[in-house]
């Protein structure tokens, strides 16, 4: 009785941790896949509909807070 009371209290306690590391690996996972896939296609779509005004300036500030990140890493 008291092994399987401290069995099933580990393995709330492992699909606990599993979970959350699941949450955290996801939300890595869609921030890569939104800065490699969609900021581009978001660019392009902007210069093909005429908003190339908009999309230079974003290009040129995320370009500089980019450098400006891997410079102080």
């Amino acid at each position: 009785m008291i092994l399987s009371l401290l069995f099933m209290c580990c393995l709330i306690g492992l699909v606990g941790k599993l979970f959350f590391f699941g949450i955290r690996a996801a939300w890595g996972l869609t921030k890569f896949f939104f800065v490699v896939a969609f900021w581009p296609l978001i660019l392009v779509a902007l210069v093909l509909i005429g908003l190339i005004h908009l999309a230079f300036p974003l290009l040129l500030i995320f370009g500089i807070v980019a450098l400006l990140k891997t410079a102080t890493e």
